[in-house]
């Protein structure tokens, strides 16, 4: 074959991919929706599993103001957030305290008070985007490399996604494990990576791109099998129409991943319709209502092959800089129930144990009051919940709030003394990713662990149970 030819047709085919990606053109526009063309191209798989594992990225999209999330509650701890944060400061007696007392959960969030003490979620304290660990002196000395466009939302939020502070890219480190380990699936028509918020950085590898829907499932182009599976005409002529052969390459190949992807689709579909209803009740917010989708996968992944997926629901609207104390709590407990409820669900289908469902923001907030809200910051708080989480616990060193302590930049913005790479390897250890790929994985993380001694015996931080 021409090699002139055959570099034009795989650019077309990454130019096809991106494009289905994002969402051009109806009916070709769902051609992500349904299926990662790049995968046709993907390495030889390594064994199967013979077991299932899922991870859940919920992403609060815009900053959550997370240390009003969890609160100290010991008396000298509270007094140093009660001056530093001023009208911002969350009411001691208002406060859900757990495990020990000493530090206490925002009001709203009593089910994650109860998980927590229970043992089946955890927190991983100031944890954030880092290059290399850096302290206040070294910030402001310039002597340590800094995260790229830090404190922007559109930076910070690519690189919890991509866990590649020192650069701007466009994959992800969900993408690149489903490279490594999606392979192992059965099923090669559907990506093992499915988004209920479009496509994203953090699904998207170098041969993967995912299989996007909604909170009603798949929605299949045109309703080609809902509207036009009922009129064969019009069936049998889309059918003649992608079956065509058009005589050129490009042509051909568009129309074969489209038939390819309605497909896909349909089975999607046909094997969510097959799921019973749940016992479990879900409340009518969208979070919920998404989370509820994502275990109707799960309840589907025989049928539908699946020995590891990754899904991801992106939950907007934490851009406080006004009225925090009040539209905080309102959100956070749309949050609380959507989590407690995925837990029931996940327990009725008794898989509790095989996901984990991590909830992150791209930055927490300064700590001073800007009169109502805050602005953007750094260092945050971060939830785990599973069966396989080392729970009742905070992992990381949750700072001291007072004013010009040691983790305090300008503003009362925290350093992170925990990354989120740390927390990300952890996660890829559980999910099976070999300890040898994880410093490709994520580039930086040797800057925070001698990577030779990580395993799943010796986690980079302990907060999953291997």
């Amino acid at each position: 074959m021409d090699n002139n030819f055959e570099n034009s047709r795989r650019k077309f085919l990454r130019q096809l991919s991106i494009a289905s990606a994002l969402g051009f053109a109806s009916p070709l526009s769902s051609l992500a929706k349904f299926k990662s063309i790049n995968s046709m191209m993907s390495s030889p798989p390594p064994p199967p599993f013979g077991n299932y594992k899922a991870i859940v990225c919920v992403f609060l999209h815009g900053g959550n103001d997370s240390y009003n999330m969890l609160v100290p509650n010991t008396a000298t701890e509270y007094d140093h957030y009660f001056n530093t944060r001023s009208n911002l400061a969350l009411e001691q007696p208002d406060l859900l305290p757990i495990g020990s007392g000493d530090f206490g959960l925002n009001p709203s969030m009593p089910d994650v008070r109860d998980m927590f003490n229970s043992g089946d979620l955890a927190f991983l304290s100031n944890i954030g985007t880092l290059v290399e660990p850096t302290t206040v002196e070294s910030y402001y000395s310039g002597s340590s490399q800094i995260p790229i466009g830090l404190f922007s939302h559109l930076d910070q939020y690519k690189h919890w996604q991509s866990g590649r502070a020192h650069e701007r890219v466009t994959k992800g480190w969900g993408g690149y494990m489903a490279d490594l380990l999606g392979s192992t699936n059965s099923n090669d028509k559907i990506s093992m990576n499915v988004s209920l918020s479009g496509n994203n950085i953090f699904q998207s590898g170098n041969s993967t791109t995912p299989f996007s829907m909604n909170n009603n499932g798949p929605t299949l182009p045109i309703n080609y099998y809902a509207e036009w599976g009922h009129n064969q005409d019009r069936r049998a002529a889309m059918d003649s129409l992608l079956n065509h052969n058009f005589g050129d390459p490009f042509q051909n190949t568009y129309a074969n991943v489209l038939h390819g992807s309605i497909e896909a689709g349909a089975e999607f579909k046909e094997a969510l319709d097959l799921v019973p209803e749940f016992t479990t009740v879900f409340s009518a917010d969208r979070l919920s209502q998404e989370l509820k989708v994502i275990a109707k996968t799960i309840a589907a992944r025989e049928a539908l092959g699946f020995e590891r997926q990754i899904f991801f629901v992106r939950y907007g609207g934490w851009d406080h800089h006004d009225a925090l104390i009040t539209e905080q709590a309102e959100k956070l407990s749309v949050v609380n129930n959507a989590l407690v409820e995925f837990k029931d669900v996940l327990n009725e289908l008794s898989v509790f144990d095989d996901v984990t469902t991590f909830v992150g923001s791209e930055f927490s907030r300064k700590l001073l009051s800007n009169g109502n809200g805050s602005d953007h910051g750094w260092g945050g708080n971060s939830m785990v919940m599973g069966g396989n989480v080392n729970g009742n616990q905070i992992y990381g060193t949750y700072p001291t709030l007072e004013i010009d302590g040691p983790d305090y930049l300008n503003g009362g913005i925290m350093v992170p003394t925990t990354s989120v790479d740390s927390m990300f390897a952890e996660l890829a250890l559980w999910y099976g990713l070999d300890p040898s790929d994880l410093g490709t994985l994520f580039p930086n993380l040797g800057n925070f662990h001698d990577l030779g001694g990580l395993s799943t015996d010796t986690p980079p931080i302990g907060f999953m149970n291997m």
